[in-house]
């Protein structure tokens, strides 16, 4: 099994910067992707960032909507995964969750693992 916990969510001025953090434990050595997904008042939630192997090494996937303003990174040692977001607008105004499963994880469907959310507000 494996527990993801998000933190660093919180209330931002718009044009602010706010940096997710996903702490993971459990057996987090069967953890292929990782990744953060969002979801609004009234909305589906949907993939905003993703890491996963690939041919060459690993392969990042980032939502249009937020390409060039938020980066996600891993430390590849302790399985923590980081969502660096600038540049926020209110429309990023939802609950961040961070997500990880032995295969993929770019889907809400097929994602195994899920932490309890944290609150990103852009006012």
């Amino acid at each position: 099994h494996v527990q993801l916990v998000e933190s660093g969510g919180g209330l931002v001025q718009a044009g602010g910067s706010l940096r997710l953090s996903c702490a993971a434990s459990g057996d987090t050595y069967s953890l292929q992707c990782m990744g953060w997904f969002r979801q609004a008042p009234g909305k589906k939630r949907e993939g905003v960032a993703a890491i996963y192997p690939g041919p060459g090494g690993g392969r990042t996937f980032i939502l249009d909507s937020v390409k060039g303003r938020f980066t996600i990174s891993q430390d590849s040692a302790t399985k923590t995964l980081y969502l660096q977001m600038n540049s926020l607008r209110p429309n990023d105004t939802a609950m961040y969750y961070c997500a990880a499963d032995p295969a993929e994880c770019t889907q809400v469907s097929g994602t195994r693992y899920w932490g309890q959310g944290t609150q990103v507000t852009v006012s």
